[in-house]
C-alpha cells in the first residue's frame, strides 16, 4: 500500500471513530457532590442533576385534605433521563414508587389533579414515618423527589460547657447567640434549653465560678424599651440556671439594651449578632 493510501485509511478510521463518539454522546454521570436517599432507588437510566440534604427540615406535603407539615431528615433529589435512553411514562414512574412504598407497608396518599405530582407515606422500622413528594416534568424526562424521614430535631448547641470554660478563662466572658427568646418578650424558647443545660454544666464543673448574665438587643424599637427587655431576658436566664440547680448567689442579671453592638445594625446578620446573652465572670 502506498504511503498516501495508508494516510487516507488512517484519516477515514479516525473520522469514523469521531462520528461514532458524537452519535453516542457522553453518558451523563451524577453531578459532582450530589447524593440521593440511601434507601430510595432511582428509576433506571436517570442521573442526578441536583440534590440537597439537611439533618432537619420541614416540608408541607400535599394530601387530599390540603397539606400536612412534616419535619425530620430531609432530601431533595433532581433526576434527568440519560440522553438516548427510553424515558418512562408519568404513570410508570409513579406506579414504580407506589409499589416500592406498598412493599414496605406504605401507600400513595395523594395524586395531583394534573397527574404530575404524588405524595407517598410509609412507616419506618425504628419509629416515625417516611414522606415523599414526587414531581414529574417534561412527560417523564425529569423528576424530583422531596423526602422527609420524620424525627425530632437533633438539638445542636452553640458551645459545650468545656468550650465556654476555655473562653471565660481566656477572655473573662463569652457571648451566646443560641439562647433565643420570643419576639419582644423575655420568655426563653424551648429550643434554647440544650444550651442553658451546658451553662448549668459549666457552673457545676467549677463551683468557684460566678457569672453575671448580661442581655443585649439590636436597635430595633425604643431604646428605653430595649434596655428594659435586655434586663428582663437576663433575669429569665438566671431563673433558668437556678432551676437547673445553681445557687442564685453565684449569679447576677444585667442588661445593656442596644448600647454595645458587635455587629452592623443595618444588616440582618449584624442585628442577629447583637441579640445575645453574655456570661461575664465576676
Amino acid at each position: 500500500m502506498k504511503p498516501w493510501t495508508k494516510l487516507l485509511a488512517f484519516l477515514l478510521l479516525t473520522l469514523a471513530a469521531n462520528c461514532a463518539l458524537a452519535a453516542g454522546g457522553k453518558v451523563p454521570a451524577d453531578l459532582e457532590g450530589t447524593e440521593e436517599h440511601p434507601e430510595i432507588v432511582r428509576f433506571p437510566n436517570f442521573y442526578i442533576d441536583n440534590s440537597k440534604r439537611n439533618d432537619y427540615n420541614e416540608v408541607a406535603f400535599p394530601v387530599k385534605a390540603g397539606q400536612e407539615n412534616k419535619g425530620g431528615k430531609y432530601w431533595f433529589v433532581d433526576y434527568i433521563i440519560k440522553e438516548g435512553k427510553r424515558h418512562p411514562s408519568i404513570v410508570e414512574l409513579k406506579k414504580n414508587y407506589e409499589n416500592a412504598f406498598r412493599k414496605n407497608g406504605g401507600s400513595l396518599v395523594y395524586h395531583g389533579p394534573d397527574g404530575d405530582e404524588a405524595t407517598y407515606r410509609q412507616p419506618l422500622s425504628g419509629g416515625g414515618e417516611r414522606w415523599m413528594l414526587m414531581h414529574i416534568d417534561n412527560d417523564g424526562e425529569r423528576y424530583q423527589l422531596t423526602i422527609i424521614d420524620t424525627a425530632a430535631m437533633e438539638q445542636k448547641v452553640e458551645f459545650s460547657a468545656d468550650q465556654m470554660a476555655e473562653a471565660i478563662k481566656k477572655d473573662g466572658f463569652i457571648a451566646l447567640n443560641g439562647i433565643l427568646f420570643d419576639t419582644g418578650k423575655a420568655s426563653i424558647k424551648p429550643e434554647s434549653q440544650a444550651l442553658v443545660n451546658e451553662v448549668v454544666a459549666l457552673l457545676k464543673k467549677d463551683a468557684s465560678l460566678k457569672l453575671s448574665v448580661v442581655g443585649h438587643t439590636d436597635n430595633v424599637g425604643d431604646k428605653k424599651a430595649n434596655l428594659e427587655l435586655s434586663k428582663q431576658r437576663a433575669a429569665s436566664v438566671v431563673r433558668a440556671l437556678v432551676a437547673g440547680g445553681i445557687d442564685a448567689k453565684r449569679l447576677k442579671a444585667d442588661g445593656k439594651g442596644d448600647t454595645e453592638p458587635v455587629g452592623d445594625n443595618r444588616k440582618d446578620d449584624g442585628r442577629a449578632q447583637n441579640r445575645r446573652v453574655e456570661l461575664v465572670k465576676f
